[in-house]
């Protein structure tokens, strides 16, 4: 057994340390302090989370997040991670349903357009327009034709965006083929999460490799100089979410000290 430091044992004989002890059978120090040092990493980020949304109000900034990814990469934990702390009244997390019949029939991004940030507002895409890029082709939800114009106009409607002052980021989330697996038969076997199970996700192995050749497309065309895409690593559940927020922190420093 290792020696522990001064403040390590202090994070375990706290509450929230015995708390997290208690959730494993036998107690796992390691695997506590590990999620431990991950919260009160994230505790003192979230703080300046809550600094930049105070001036994304204060500003009437208008602050975009969309959330992609490969299957079961951790784009909720990663969007409830950010927002645990916001005020209600100026973020919203916005997850869309399945296109009704009257919103088939509509301009693709017109649903989407409709959720877009006020001023003074941040909102967060979990999945958004792109899932005409990877998710709609590789399950046959659009034609070939549907996925070509997307693919020929996404650029043109991103520039739309941002020249009309909206701070749009796009994150993407990756995970490996054996992390996907292990967290799909994680949740087979917890009833509390089966209902994350769709059919999509069902056939996320199988179609692991047609996924990736879209994937690929998508990075070859959309990542553009003034909308790059951010690629986070999340075989990690933890460190993505940290390096997510810290990123973001990063980048929105910049545009809170030029504005």
């Amino acid at each position: 057994m290792r020696n522990y430091t001064k403040e390590e044992i202090r994070l375990l004989s706290g509450t929230r340390g015995l708390r997290y002890l208690l959730d494993n059978d036998p107690p796992n120090l390691e695997k506590a302090l590990r999620k431990l040092k991950f919260k009160r990493d994230l505790n003192q980020m979230q703080v300046d989370l809550i600094q930049l949304q105070n001036w994304v109000v204060e500003n009437q900034k208008r602050l975009l997040l969309i959330f992609e990814g490969t299957e079961f990469a951790g784009k909720g934990g990663m969007i409830r991670s950010i927002v645990e702390h916001l005020n209600p009244r100026s973020v919203r997390v916005v997850a869309l349903p399945k296109p009704s019949e009257r919103e088939a029939g509509q301009w693709y991004f017109q649903r989407y357009v409709n959720q877009l940030p006020e001023r003074g507002e941040i909102v967060l895409f979990d999945r958004s327009w792109y899932n005409r890029a990877i998710v709609e082709p590789v399950n046959g939800f659009c034609t070939r034709k549907q996925y070509n114009r997307f693919m020929s106009e996404v650029n043109h409607f991103e520039n739309m965006l941002y020249n009309d002052g909206i701070h749009l980021f796009k994150i993407f989330i990756s995970i490996t083929k054996k992390t996907q697996a292990k967290r799909i038969d994680m949740i087979k076997e917890n009833p509390l999460r089966r209902w994350e199970l769709s059919p999509v996700d069902l056939n996320a192995q199988k179609n692991w490799n047609r996924m990736k050749r879209y994937e690929k497309k998508m990075f070859d065309q959309t990542n553009t100089k003034k909308i790059p895409w951010i690629v986070v690593d999340g075989n990690d559940a933890y460190k993505a979410r940290l390096e997510m927020i810290r990123i973001l922190l990063g980048k929105m420093h910049i545009h809170s000290r030029k504005k």
